[in-house]
């Protein structure tokens, strides 16, 4: 499905994930899904909680454990795919790069997007962070209803 259609499949997304028991505190989630010569995420993460080996083409794999959920990885990776996901309550709390305009302000309501570029739900903004250091790969924290966990990717703003 991916090779054709450039979104994963459900069974891939969810490979990604650790357990739901894990994402009572924030953890990151690395949906590189090919083999690519790639590893910032593996050289900003202080914690040594993703690997990658010697082989620099080898997908990225997180140690679940180590992982504080602190975001450095987020705009580290040039393919802007790990988000940081936590479920809180009956919400599920992430971390997304984002490096469009308009950027989202804390408190807005946003659309939350899936994979496919629909719009699924809305989006609560809770904090946008961008510094020089991030090279203008902005982290934006953002509040979606807990079912969409495992459908959610990104923001769109609402027009």
């Amino acid at each position: 499905m991916l090779n054709q259609t450039g979104i994963p499949t459900k069974d891939q997304v969810h490979s990604r994930f650790p357990s739901k028991i894990a994402l009572i505190r924030p953890k990151a989630i690395l949906e590189c899904y090919e083999d690519i010569p790639c590893n910032p995420c593996s050289t900003s993460c202080p914690f040594d909680a993703i690997m990658i080996g010697e082989n620099i083409n080898v997908q990225p794999k997180l140690i679940t454990d180590k992982c504080t959920g602190c975001g450095l990885c987020v705009p580290s990776c040039p393919g802007l795919a790990i988000v940081i996901a936590q479920v809180k309550e009956d919400k599920a709390v992430f971390k997304i790069p984002y490096e469009f305009l308009p950027m989202p302000k804390t408190g807005e309501k946003w659309h939350g997007v899936n994979r496919s570029g629909e719009v699924i739900c809305e989006a609560e903004i809770n904090q946008v962070l961008l510094s020089k250091k991030q090279d203008h790969t902005a982290v934006v924290t953002v509040s979606v209803p807990e079912q969409f966990l495992y459908d959610f990717v990104t923001i769109r703003v609402k027009r």
